[in-house]
């Protein structure tokens, strides 16, 4: 059983009434996610608002606002930010990503999404909402980010392969262009299992990079330890 906790060197995130816990996953996009100087970031499904305080935590300049759905994960999400030292900056808003249209835009936006679809669906409702793109589907989601990012904004995404592909395409679609793909092993002699992406209005020349989580012997890597480090207890 997860703890009902989880303890970063700058802010604990509590997570027992989310669906999904603290992943390797939201870690990697919270470390990894860059823009220039943003100024506003908006975070599309939240969760536990891990990745939301990694936003605040690396860019101290930056008003973070993000949006959940899951109404428990939404209200642990609010006490999570109301409780760390970037409280001042944070902003949850409860409900449907494809009702939020702000005022203003986002120079950032990063999302850990949900991506299993015709699966069969869990008896846990909460890591079902989490994970099946029955309440967010990656159309919605592209139109999300196109209503709310900025002429020169950045997005940051994680996905497997497959979907990242497919994402990508319906992006591309849209008018917008992959500018970094960040393949993630958890091994050297195993195959990408998450590609983390950033896309924008403007076409660059793709830069393409590749962490293993793990050496061979089952120690983090150099790479994944200097990217944890500054946010995980002991890094």
């Amino acid at each position: 059983m997860p703890n009902t906790w989880f303890q970063f060197q700058q802010f604990r995130v509590n997570q027992d009434r989310c669906g999904m816990k603290v992943s390797t996953d939201a870690v990697l996009l919270g470390a990894l996610a860059q823009a220039k100087s943003p100024k506003r970031i908006l975070d599309i499904g939240t969760g536990t608002g891990v990745i939301a305080l990694m936003m605040a935590q690396r860019f101290s300049n930056a008003n973070i606002t993000a949006v959940e759905l899951d109404s428990d994960a939404a209200s642990q999400a609010s006490e999570n930010f109301e409780e760390s030292d970037f409280s001042a900056r944070l902003e949850l808003i409860h409900g449907r990503v494809q009702d939020y249209d702000s005022s203003g835009k986002f120079d950032l936006v990063v999302s850990n999404p949900p991506y299993f679809s015709n699966h069969l669906p869990t008896t846990n409702l909460k890591r079902q909402r989490a994970l099946h793109t029955d309440s967010l589907s990656f159309l919605e989601l592209v139109e999300a980010v196109e209503r709310n990012l900025s002429a020169d904004g950045e997005f940051w995404v994680i996905l497997p392969p497959k979907e990242s592909a497919g994402l990508e395409e319906m992006l591309c679609n849209k008018g917008f262009h992959c500018s970094t793909s960040i393949l993630i092993q958890d091994n050297p002699k195993l195959k990408f299992h998450r590609i983390v992406s950033s896309f924008s209005r403007h076409q660059k020349e793709r830069q393409v990079e590749e962490i293993a989580l793990k050496n061979e012997d089952g120690s983090f890597s150099e790479a994944y330890k200097k990217l944890i480090s500054g946010f995980l207890l002991g890094y």
